[in-house]
């Protein structure tokens, strides 16, 4: 199976301790995963998605595309592969738009079921397609779904972006799961503003604040919620990753079928999988009401 890695936070940030510096930073879980990796990150709200099908760890890319990677937003993914050759197309994450998407999971039978789900996505959406993993068909039904609610190229709300992932992972799971074998559908989707992840049988953790920030002293964002549960419904960042990274982020587990999402001013939303629930939200700061 794979690992992902998604950040977002309300100023632009360093993630080179995350995929390389941490105990069990994203690089070191590329030994593990070794079949390629990926990252993209945003810059004024346009995505830059680098791929490549080697070992993450051993390659003199990713450590260079980890030490400059300063952004608000990034989604990284290391690859073991399940379905699809080891190639550049079928490493994730995808992209489409200013949509970015990585799974960790699988299909089983996929080869059975592909056309069925091929015939989910629309067909402008579907010669986009060019790799041969589940994963890829999986992006494709969500924007599918989430272009119901309006186009793609519009500012879309957490709530609906939730609500298509939950809808894409059911209708996969209609369409694919018999016999009482699941397809394992953990799943992370941003559009460098909304950025949502479910925890669909892969495990998965997030985390809002730090024991103490390191930056305390000098961060002109520094506020309650980066230290503790926030009050406030709003929080300064959001990460979500397979497994707890070492450092002075403190995680928690999402369970099977828990959702998380934050949207362009990193309002929280936790949606157990019994149904969503908003945190309590009090007057907007000032610092996030022009976001």
């Amino acid at each position: 199976m794979c690992r992902l890695f998604g950040f977002r936070s309300v100023i632009q940030s360093s993630v080179h301790r995350s995929l390389l510096e941490a105990d069990n930073a994203l690089g070191e879980q590329s030994n593990q995963h070794p079949d390629g990796w990926g990252v993209a990150f945003y810059v004024d709200g346009a995505p830059h998605v680098t791929r490549s099908p080697t070992t993450a760890l051993g390659d003199q890319l990713f450590h260079r595309l980890s030490g400059v990677v300063s952004s608000e937003t990034v989604l990284a993914h290391v690859r073991k592969a399940t379905q699809g050759q080891n190639n550049v197309l079928n490493c994730h994450p995808f992209q489409f738009g200013r949509w970015v998407f990585a799974h960790n999971g699988d299909i089983p039978n996929l080869e059975e079921r592909r056309a069925a789900l091929l015939s989910e996505v629309v067909p402008q959406l579907r010669r986009f397609i060019l790799g041969e993993t589940d994963s890829e068909i999986v992006f494709f039904i969500f924007l599918t779904l989430l272009q119901r609610v309006g186009p793609l190229a519009r500012r879309h709300g957490v709530e609906d972006v939730l609500a298509a992932l939950r809808a894409t992972i059911a209708r996969v799971r209609e369409v694919c799961d018999a016999h009482g074998v699941e397809s394992l559908l953990t799943v992370m989707v941003t559009d460098g503003e909304v950025m949502a992840a479910l925890q669909g049988g892969k495990e998965l953790y997030y985390s809002t604040y730090k024991s103490r920030c390191a930056d305390r002293e000098r961060c002109p964002s520094l506020s309650a919620e980066c230290e503790a549960p926030t009050q406030s419904g709003f929080v300064n960042h959001l990460l979500v990753s397979s497994e707890p990274l070492q450092g002075e982020n403190v995680w928690q587990p999402l369970a099977v079928g828990d959702a998380i999402g934050v949207d362009y001013r990193l309002r929280l939303i936790i949606q157990p999988s019994a149904g969503p629930r908003h945190l309590p939200l009090v007057a907007v700061p000032p610092r996030l009401a022009s976001g």
